[in-house]
């Protein structure tokens, strides 16, 4: 089931082509990868989706509805720029950003006491905002995000200003939002983050998708023939480049690149006629390594 749907969606300001033609499908209960480089097109597109500003042509739907403010209700959006109040306390803030999006104030302070709770904040509840350092408002802001079990959740760069123990933290929570039918638009400039978490992604560069699919797949479309064989003994070959070589407590690691189109398992066969192998396993590119191919000059 597919839950957002853009279509040959358009968007210029002022002569600058922000959108061209994009088009793109969210299926249901998955988490779904939007990169790109900085100025690429990517947060017009979310405010598009948002109802922040519309498209010139082209069209955005939410369960084979056009995206409407109604529909808007339904998503839950935390954008890179944080939006809280500063002057306001925590709590009283967070209720009220909570009745904004239709609870009601019963609803809403049962839902901040669950989270409070389980992220371990509930002296911060009348505190300031500005009180808070960045992570601590981040995570205030996650919880306004999620609070009242929106459809659609989408992340721009969530985990900007928290350290390695709470970014990790928020990725154990997304996957869980997920796990209990969420789905999830998540843009980041972290390729990592994008293998651990995203099953699908697009690729925008210059107003345009460049690239779009599953990851594994696009991993995999990308394969350089590069192997790393780990064996007892050192080994040669004809059909294999060399690479690199190194030995380690009796154990050899070799890194080579096959030359020919033949099958993995044929390469690996001439290997075992050589020596025993301990382990045999093609290095496919990294996201990162495969962003920055997709979008040099």
């Amino acid at each position: 089931m597919i839950l957002l749907e853009v279509e040959n969606v358009v968007k210029q300001f002022a002569g600058h082509l922000a959108l061209d033609n994009v088009s793109l499908t969210v299926p249901e209960n998955s988490i779904y990868g939007l990169l790109g480089p900085n100025g690429a097109g990517k947060t017009t597109l979310i405010r598009i989706i948002n109802c922040i500003t519309a498209p010139d042509s082209g069209e955005v739907r939410l369960n084979g509805k056009k995206m409407t403010t109604a529909e808007v209700q339904q998503i839950g959006y935390l954008p890179e720029e944080r939006g809280l109040y500063k002057k306001m306390k925590v709590g009283e803030q967070a209720l009220y950003l909570a009745q904004l999006k239709g609870m009601s104030r019963q609803d809403a302070l049962k839902a901040l006491k669950y989270w409070f709770e389980k992220f371990e904040i509930q002296a911060w509840w009348d505190k300031k905002v500005e009180e808070l350092s960045k992570g601590m408002a981040q995570k205030v802001q996650f919880i306004t995000t999620i609070l009242h079990n929106p459809k659609l959740l989408i992340f721009d760069e969530p985990f900007s200003g928290f350290d390695p123990v709470n970014a990790d933290l928020m990725k154990r929570e997304i996957l869980e939002l997920r796990n209990n039918g969420a789905t999830i638009i998540f843009s980041t400039h972290n390729m990592g983050t994008v293998e651990d978490l995203c099953e699908n992604i697009s690729l925008v560069n210059q107003a345009k998708i460049v690239l779009q699919g599953n990851v594994a797949e696009i991993r995999a479309n990308h394969a350089t023939k590069t192997f790393l064989v780990r064996s007892e003994n050192s080994i040669t070959g004809n059909n294999f480049e060399l690479l690199s070589q190194t030995e380690k407590d009796g154990i050899f690691e070799t890194k080579i690149k096959k030359m020919n189109t033949g099958s993995n398992n044929l390469l690996l066969k001439e290997l075992i006629q050589q020596t025993e192998i301990h382990t045999f396993e093609e290095l496919l590119p990294g996201m990162n390594d495969i962003f920055i191919e997709t979008v040099k000059p």
